[in-house]
C-alpha cells in the first residue's frame, strides 16, 4: 500500500481543478517562526467555485481566501508574498488570529500553462519544487524570496517488531506524511501478513538488522519486538548509528535493566541518554490502539520541534 503523500496529493488535485476551472490562486506557506497554525509546505487552492488545503485555518486562511477569490476579479498577477503576524498588538500584517508566531505566504496566478510542470511534479521521483517570486521553479537568480521542497516522502519511519502494536502504529502513521518499513524475525506472523498500511515489509535476522536500516537526519526508529532479548539485539545493532529518533517500547524496569547491561558491556552513555525510552508520550495508554497514538504523537513533536 502506498501512504500519503500531501504534497503530490495537492498537486493531482491542482492538476485536475486546474483543468476544469481553467485558473486558480495557489497560496503556499513559504516561511513560519514560533506557534504559528501554518508552516512551511502548507499549501492552498483557490477558484470561484472551490477551495482545497490549507495554510493554517481561523480567521487567517478565511480572510487570504476571501483575498484570492477577489485576486481572480483582476488581471493576471506576478507572484507576490503577504505575511501574518498572529498578535493582536503587532503594528501591521495582522492575521486576526492570537496564537503568537508569524506565517509568509506566496501568492502564485496558475494557468493551464503550469499543467507541463504540475505533471512534472506528479510523476517524477524526488522533484525539486522552488517557489520564488520569479515563479515556481523559475531559472532566475537571485530571488528575493525562496523555498524549496521535494516531491518524495522525506520522513522514513522503521518499524522493527510487527505485532499488535506495530500493526496499529502502521495505521496510525499511514494517515501522516511518513514513508513506513516493517521489519520482524517472525515467519507467516499473522499481525504482519494483515499489515497493509506499510511500504516494505521484510522477514530478517535480527543480528543483521542494521543493515537494513539506513542512518539519516530523516529516519525514525521505532524497536517494539517480542521481547527482551530481541530488543537487546537490536538496540545494541543500531545505537551506533545517526537517527532523528529512535525509540524503545517496554517497561521502565526492563529498560533500565537493558541498558546497565550495555553500559556494563562498553556502550556509550550518550547514545544511550538518546532513545526515548519507554517510547511514546505518556497518556495513561492502556491499549494497542492508545499505545499507537501516544508514539505517533512523539514522532510528530520530534518531527516538528525544529521547524
Amino acid at each position: 500500500m502506498n501512504v500519503p503523500n500531501m504534497t503530490l496529493d495537492f498537486y493531482k488535485k491542482l492538476s485536475e481543478t486546474l483543468q476544469s476551472e481553467k485558473r486558480l490562486v495557489l497560496m503556499v506557506v513559504i516561511a513560519n517562526e514560533g506557534s504559528s497554525p501554518g508552516r512551511k509546505g502548507f499549501k492552498m487552492l483557490v477558484t470561484k467555485n472551490r477551495m482545497y488545503g490549507t495554510i493554517g485555518g481561523g480567521i487567517m486562511e478565511h480572510k487570504l481566501v476571501e483575498f484570492a477569490v477577489s485576486l481572480l476579479d483582476r488581471p493576471n498577477f506576478e507572484p507576490f508574498i503577504k505575511h501574518q503576524i498572529h498578535d493582536k498588538s503587532a503594528p501591521k500584517d495582522q492575521s486576526g488570529m492570537i496564537c503568537s508566531g508569524r506565517q509568509t505566504i506566496a501568492f502564485y496566478d496558475i494557468h493551464p500553462e503550469f499543467l507541463a510542470l504540475a505533471n512534472q511534479i506528479i510523476n517524477e521521483k524526488d522533484f525539486a519544487i522552488n517557489y520564488t517570486n520569479h515563479g515556481i521553479n523559475a531559472k532566475a537568480e537571485n530571488p528575493e524570496w525562496s523555498f524549496t521542497e521535494n516531491n518524495s516522502l522525506p520522513n522514513k519511519v522503521y518499524i522493527i517488531g510487527g505485532g499488535h502494536v506495530g500493526l496499529a502504529l502502521s495505521e496510525t502513521l499511514s494517515k501522516l506524511d511518513f514513508e513506513i518499513h516493517m521489519l520482524d524475525h517472525r515467519e507467516n506472523l499473522n499481525t504482519m501478513e494483515q499489515n497493509r498500511f506499510v511500504n516494505t515489509k521484510k522477514i530478517i535476522d535480527f543480528e543483521e538488522v542494521d543493515k537494513y536500516v539506513c542512518e539519516g537526519e530523516n529516519v525514525y526508529v521505532v524497536i517494539m519486538s517480542f521481547g527482551y532479548r530481541t530488543d537487546d539485539i537490536i538496540i545494541r545493532k543500531l545505537i551506533g548509528k545517526d537517527f532523528k529518533y529512535i525509540g524503545l517500547l517496554g517497561s521502565k524496569e526492563k529498560i533500565a535493566t537493558l541498558f546497565q547491561n550495555m553500559i556494563s558491556d562498553g556502550f556509550d552513555r550518550d547514545r544511550i541518554a538518546r532513545v526515548y525510552a519507554p517510547i511514546g508520550i505518556d497518556i495513561k495508554s492502556e491499549t494497542t490502539q492508545e499505545i499507537a497514538i501516544s508514539v505517533a504523537a512523539q514522532l510528530i513533536r520530534v518531527k516538528n520541534q525544529n521547524q
